[in-house]
């Protein structure tokens, strides 16, 4: 071998040695950083703690983390390019971990329930390209290290509780393209280092607390198309070089304080311009004529400001969707004011249009009938418009929203209106409209609101009202209506509002007033009505105004009005009304404004509660009243003579007397002895309590065996045992010690049972504390078996291992009836007849435990709070750093804010829970996505739809029923179904009610247990 070919040789070798060791470190390195990932996806996984949807069961060991839901690696070196969990109602914090997959290009966990900050770790992911976060809990300020994520395109934060400034840092992400930081509570002003950003094409930062100006930085960001710094407080005026942005698509900056006037050249400046609001700012001027050229607008939202004059010639905008003018100075009261609106016939895709509020005069024109056919809202109240309305407004078939109050509207109101079946409002007060409300107002089937106060309309409230049945205003005060008031009106169950004052109605007060059970005012003076008040009003117990003054009533005021414990203002004045003031007025704690004058009422004067304030009460005019506090100036009541007794009469008292004092005596001693008799019973009671060892626990389990398994919660496993002396089965709770707040739980759930007994509570047998055979903590709380397992198994047959019950259970309409009652029941215990108020916390069908005979008892009270009797109803204003109590579904929203625990939160898990038991449906179910809830579900289908939402057993229970019977029965049964149905409604409502999303809005479980046993009591007496 040459010398040359020997060195070619060496070196070939030195190369291919080194090229396999480089090629070893890689592999090490690779593989290093492959466990890297896997060691932080597993620190992810370990922050969550709420996984519904049980997406996380498949990060475990069995599978590659690259196989793992939501992870997705790179082919070539398996390393986690992208993680992704979105909308997956996962709960916890994000792992600072997370900083470690150092592949990571995109990170998506939006539409969850994460809370606590992002980590500063994050700002280690320099490839990182498209970060979203929003929609979750997060909190503190955006990372200042964020400076480190070069390659970041997009970030989305918006939706959650962040705070602090805008990070400069910001502004050297040379890539960035997307910034969307809205609906978070920012401070601070916009970054002037955003001048930098040239790729940004988006900013949203809109709902936050922004102040200062808009700095003049924008004007230079060429790609740049959309700004929206809506619902901020900046002030100043928009920068000049703005103006010249011709890229602009969206601009909005609604709701501040920017000044100035709007450029003449706008339309020309912002040629590629769709969508432009600035509403609810301190613009002057005009609007510029040259808005016409922007012929794409979709958007001009221009309302709140100062501007004056006439609208510019809009017939260019074709595209145009939504016109929002409103309170402006717009006009001058000329006839010539709403040519604009003929221009707007162009717009074939106009939805909104909303000029109120300004000072536009003329007729409303006829061309208004060529109006695109996919308006909804149209809103022109509050101007100096006059003359009739168009017959041709009943074209608009997509109208949802009619405002023409406070103008000068003449004439009838057109028939034609009937045809707008879409419409939930229509509000034509305040004006001069004469003759009578068409009975076409019947079709409007989806009416929530009519307002027809302050007119001329005359003639009877026609009954085909009554197929309004989602009406909940029916305002018509002040015109010249008369007869009696529609028997129909009382079939509204869903009215809220019902104003009839300063007509000449007459006759009495409708039987069934009380079937408005969601009344909240009723508003009848300045009448002729007669006769009494109908002992039903008692049944709406929402109302909290109630006018009856200037009428004709007479008679006593029923004591059925004990129950309107929420009532603010009481008038009951110049009427007829006779008999002693009731009493049970001076309880109601609420009652703000009471007037009693001008009456014939007679008696004492009470001297409690609002009778207690001269400025908030009036009783003159009634010359037969007397007493009450000094400044009512009545006389004093006198005090009926006593004759004085005679010699003899006074004898026998004393004997009487004294033969009483020596019973009392006598009784008093027998009853020391029996108080020392039950004293001495306890005492053995407690001997003879229930002893359980750790040892008689693994026997009655066989060693806490799997098939004994019967259900497993958060902090531990339930098993089923048998215990040797005696036989007694049991339920065994077992407490996993290990599992974060199991011992709090233990205590909690021991504190709570301790002194508490009621028939629909589950009763603790004994308590198992000590060690297991291995020296570690051991605890266990051992209940009365219930044979029927959990509501859960049989609302539910298809148990949690995905297998099929032994036996397919359901439940009768009776039985979920029962049961719901019981539940109730005992809620109403914790919450008013404990010495100390109990908040379950934790309300869901799995703990709620059916005995042999299916009664109901409410368990697991390992959630369970003491409340301080002073905060059982605390203001929604209070929070709490506790976190959410309960489970995702049946907690109530105020908690997810940071809501202290209250009975308004059982409250709100019982109407779930009885959603759930009447529906079928968990508040979990795949269904309910978005803004679609359980709650809503129901409250859109009752009652027209009731049929479609029921459990299907209840609806075969209901049809089996009709037809089991011979053919004589028919009828009975048919109505029977019938009644069925109304008591399947009522439970709805009260479901609806208790699951209120405003918590004031809520019953309290005593009234809810009142109305589910009247609902019970009336379907008994059906059968």
């Amino acid at each position: 071998m040459s010398l040359s070919n020997s060195i070619s040789y060496l070196f070939f070798s030195s190369f291919c040695i080194h090229a396999l060791i480089l090629h070893s470190i890689c592999i090490c390195l690779a593989f290093s950083g492959n466990e890297t990932d896997r060691l932080a996806l597993l620190e992810v996984k370990a922050r969550i703690t709420s996984d519904p949807f049980g997406v996380m069961a498949s990060w475990n060991e069995t599978n590659h983390f690259c196989d793992w839901h939501g992870v997705t690696c790179g082919r070539r070196h398996q390393r986690v390019t992208s993680l992704s969990l979105k909308s997956l109602k996962l709960a916890g914090s994000i792992s600072p971990h997370v900083g470690n997959l150092s592949f990571l290009r995109a990170l998506h966990l939006q539409n969850n329930s994460f809370s606590h900050e992002i980590p500063p770790a994050i700002g280690h992911l320099r490839r990182l390209e498209d970060l979203r976060l929003y929609n979750n809990s997060l909190t503190g300020e955006i990372p200042s290290n964020i400076s480190g994520w070069s390659s970041l395109i997009n970030i989305v934060l918006s939706h959650n509780f962040l705070v602090g400034k805008i990070p400069q840092e910001l502004g050297t992400l040379s890539k960035l393209r997307l910034i969307v930081i809205q609906n978070n509570h920012l401070t601070g002003s916009v970054p002037y280092s955003f001048g930098n950003l040239s790729s940004l094409k988006a900013l949203h930062a809109s709902s936050n607390n922004l102040t200062g100006s808009i700095p003049d930085i924008f004007g230079q960001l060429t790609n740049l198309s959309t700004l929206v710094l809506d619902l901020n407080g900046l002030s100043g005026v928009i920068p000049p070089s703005f103006f010249n942005h011709s890229s602009i698509t969206t601009f909005g900056a609604s709701y501040n304080k920017i000044q100035g006037t709007l450029p003449s050249n706008l339309g020309v400046a912002f040629q590629s311009l769709k969508f432009f609001r600035i509403n609810y700012n301190q613009f002057t001027g005009p609007i510029p004529a040259s808005i016409s050229n922007a012929s794409n607008l979709v958007a001009l939202g221009l309302g709140g400001n100062q501007l004056h004059g006439k609208v510019p010639s809009l017939e260019n905008l074709i595209s145009l969707e939504e016109f929002v003018l409103p309170d402006n100075r717009l006009g001058s009261g000329g006839i010539d004011d709403l040519t604009f609106l003929c221009h707007l016939t162009n717009a074939t895709r106009l939805r909104i249009l909303q000029i109120g509020n300004n000072t536009f005069g003329g007729m409303l024109p006829e061309c208004i009938a060529n109006l695109s056919s996919s308006i909804r809202f149209f809103h022109v109240s509050d101007n100096k418009i006059f003359g009739s309305i168009p017959n041709g407004i009943g074209n608009l078939v997509s109208l949802e929203s009619v405002q023409l109050f406070a103008n000068r509207f003449s004439g009838h109101i057109p028939p034609h209106v009937g045809k707008l079946q879409r419409l939930y409002e229509l509000s034509m007060d305040n004006n001069f409209l004469s003759g009578n409300v068409p009975s076409s107002f019947g079709n409007l089937s989806r009416l929530t609101k009519l307002n027809l106060y302050g007119n001329k309309l005359r003639g009877n409230v026609p009954s085909s009202l009554a197929e309004c049945q989602n009406l909940m205003v029916l305002s018509l005060d002040a015109n010249d209506f008369n007869g009696i008031i529609p028997q129909e009106i009382t079939g509204l169950s869903s009215l809220n509002e019902l104003s009839l004052s300063q007509n000449h109605f007459t006759g009495s007060l409708p039987r069934d007033i009380g079937k408005l059970i969601n009344l909240q005012y009723l508003v009848i003076s300045g009448n002729k009505l007669f006769g009494e008040i109908p002992p039903s009003l008692g049944s709406c117990i929402r109302l909290e105004y109630l006018y009856m003054d200037q009428n004709f009533f007479q008679g006593k005021i029923p004591s059925s009005l004990a129950s309107l414990r929420g009532l603010a203002d009481l008038y009951l004045s110049q009427n007829n009304f006779s008999g002693v003031i009731p009493e049970f007025l001076e309880r109601f704690q609420v009652l703000q404004s009471l007037n009693l004058s001008f009456n014939n009422f007679e008696g004492s004067v009470p001297s409690n509660g609002i009778f207690k304030n001269a400025t908030a009460t009036s009783v003159e005019g009634n010359s037969k009243l007397c007493g009450g506090i000094p400044e009512f100036h009545l006389p004093k009541c006198r005090v009926p003579h006593k004759r004085g007794l005679s010699p003899t009469m006074k004898l026998i008292i004393s004997l009487v007397f004294g033969i009483l004092g020596v019973i009392l005596v006598l009784t008093f001693l027998y009853l020391q002895c029996l108080r020392r008799g039950k004293k001495e019973s306890a005492s053995s009671d407690s001997e003879k309590f229930l002893k359980v060892s750790y040892q008689s626990l693994l026997k009655a389990t066989d060693a806490l065996s799997s098939t004994n398994l019967i259900g497993m919660g958060s902090f531990g496993s339930v098993y089923k045992g048998v215990l040797e002396d005696g036989g007694a089965t049991i339920a065994i709770k077992v407490f996993n010690l290990v599992r974060r707040g199991a011992y709090k739980s233990f205590t909690a759930e021991c504190e709570a049972l301790k002194n508490i007994r009621h028939r629909n509570l589950v009763k603790v047998l004994s308590v198992c504390s000590g060690s297991d055979y291995r020296g570690n903590d051991f605890k266990a709380l051992i209940y009365e078996f219930m044979v029927n397992g959990s509501l859960e198994e049989w609302l539910h047959p298809a148990g949690t291992n995905g297998e099929i019950n032994e036996r397919q259970r359901s439940l009768t309409f009776c039985q979920r009836l029962n049961i719901a009652i019981d539940v109730a029941m005992a809620l109403e215990y914790l919450h008013h007849h404990c010495e100390t108020p109990i908040v379950h916390c934790d309300l869901k069908p799995s703990n709620v435990l059916l005995d042999d005979d299916m009664i109901g008892h409410v368990g697991d009270f390992g959630l369970a709070k003491f409340l301080p009797i002073t905060s059982q109803t605390s203001s929604g204003n209070q929070s709490s750093s506790l976190g959410i109590k309960g489970t995702i579904g049946y907690t109530p929203p105020e908690y997810g804010m940071g809501h202290n625990v209250w009975i308004q939160g059982d409250v709100y898990s019982y109407g779930i829970l009885l959603l759930e038991m009447f529906t079928g449906k968990k508040p979990t179910d795949n269904l309910f996505q978005g803004t679609l809830t359980l709650h809503n579900f129901v409250k859109a289908a009752v009652p027209e739809q009731l049929v479609e939402i029921v459990d299907p057993v209840l609806v075969q229970e209901m049809v089996q029923a009709e037809m089991s019977t011979s053919d004589h029965r028919n009828e009975d049964n048919a109505r029977l179904r019938m009644k069925t149905e109304e008591c399947l409604i009522s439970i709805l409502e009260i479901g609806l009610a208790c699951s209120a999303e405003l918590p004031g809005e809520r019953l309290d479980m005593s009234d809810a247990v009142a109305q589910m046993c009247q609902i019970r009591k009336k379907h008994t007496v059906q059968r």
